[in-house]
């Protein structure tokens, strides 16, 4: 499996399952497939990682860039 394919399974995921996140996603992922999670570093795109990113932000988890956003 390669990057691409892995981060279409995990959209997959995340669509069927409402509410889910990309992490939690990714998780589910290694559950169903017996896979160890610290071993798909190298298959998680960059796009994937930016989504986990953004979305750690919005929950708090990560500090934002200086400046940060502006509420709505």
């Amino acid at each position: 499996m390669n990057s691409k394919e892995f981060s279409l399974e995990i959209e997959k995921i995340k669509k069927e399952k409402r509410g889910i996140s990309y992490l939690d996603a990714m998780l589910h992922y290694c559950e169903i497939n017996e896979i160890d999670p610290s071993t798909i570093g190298s298959l998680t795109s960059k796009a994937l990682k930016e989504k986990i990113k953004i979305e750690a932000m919005n929950l708090n988890l990560l500090k934002q860039k200086a400046g940060g956003k502006l509420p709505i």
